[in-house]
């Protein structure tokens, strides 16, 4: 009998949280809880536990918005922090595996089917070719899977390209990007392309205009006011916003050689619906001088978030680890 496991995935504002009753198998009582409801991760889990009325199953796997470079976690966009070795033994797990949430993303990527992708531009995808991912949330994620040769199992990358130097293309990205440097120093893709970077690119329009705009706090106020409000300098941040992604994208894909693809995961691009096609996104991703033709050819897709599919990678992670012992 296979041991039943929980599996969660950990992001700056949110954790999304079910349990299997196997390897492979369907998840059960999937819930997203507000990370700010609770002061340890362990209170999360503990909470979630006495709500669906499970008891502490043997095995655990969590992907999570932060680099996982050894026991100690010290999240980079929250206030968590915890030892995997203390988290592991408070709830008495036989095994935990705590990886990247875009490391978990990019292992269950061979799992999703046709309907949960939305494509954006592009040919066909060349199997076997590496495959890129990222998508931006309360941060930037990135990562990727590689194929060693006759393997179908893809190996994922566990890096930090969200925090890549950005570059500006025009006169106006130049503008906007003095101002974030001149707030946070170093201008991280992450600065612009993600939640609190459409904040950002919206309030340094605000001060480049010179006039007018609100003040807001939140990506989803932005998002609101340029596609139901038809505001000018939400719609601009907005569309800046999709040309740094298409760039940042298209940097990706050169630097892998995706030519299996490139996926966007996160939460932020599937609400913008049909207007996304629209954007600069696909323009700027092509927009590499002499390698126009080689990224025209390149699918993009936009995942479903509803499918939940970095708690399936976090669950092919614990399989995984346990055909390495």
């Amino acid at each position: 009998m296979h041991p039943q496991r929980i599996l969660a995935d950990i992001g700056g504002t949110n954790i999304r949280l079910a349990w299997q009753n196997e390897p492979g198998g369907p998840l059960h009582d999937t819930r997203v809880l507000p990370c700010a409801q609770f002061p340890t991760v362990d209170a999360a889990l503990a909470a979630y536990l006495t709500e669906v009325g499970l008891p502490t199953p043997r095995e655990a796997a969590f992907g999570i918005a932060n680099p996982v470079t050894g026991d100690a976690i010290r999240m980079t966009n929250h206030s968590w922090s915890f030892s995997q070795r203390a988290v592991r033994e408070a709830f008495g797990f036989e095994r935990l595996v705590v990886i990247n949430d875009f490391t978990a993303l990019a292992l269950a990527l061979p799992l999703l089917t046709p309907d949960l992708l939305r494509p954006v531009g592009g040919g066909e995808a060349v199997p076997g070719a590496a495959i890129a991912l990222l998508g931006p949330g309360t941060g930037l994620g990135v990562s990727g899977l590689v194929f060693p040769p006759g393997s179908s199992n893809g190996v994922p990358l566990s890096g930090e390209g969200g925090h890549v130097s950005l570059a500006a293309q025009t006169q106006r990205e130049f503008d906007v990007l003095a101002i974030l440097q001149e707030r946070y120093g170093h201008v991280s893709a992450e600065r612009a392309v993600s939640g609190a970077g459409l904040v950002d690119l919206y309030h340094a329009l605000r001060r480049l205009a010179q006039r007018g705009g609100k003040e807001i706090s939140s990506a989803a106020e932005v998002t609101e006011l340029a596609l139901q409000s038809n505001d000018a300098l939400a719609l601009e941040a907005l569309d800046l916003f999709c040309g740094f992604l298409g760039s940042v994208a298209g940097n990706l894909a050169l630097t892998l050689g995706a030519r299996g693809g490139v996926f966007i995961g996160g939460g932020m691009v599937p609400r913008l619906g049909a207007w996304f096609d629209k954007s600069s996104f696909r323009a700027r991703f092509e927009s590499k001088g002499r390698f126009q033709p080689y990224l025209a050819s390149i699918p993009c897709w936009i995942i479903d978030p509803s499918a939940t599919p970095a708690l399936y990678g976090a669950s092919r992670a614990l399989d995984i680890a346990g055909s390495e012992g």
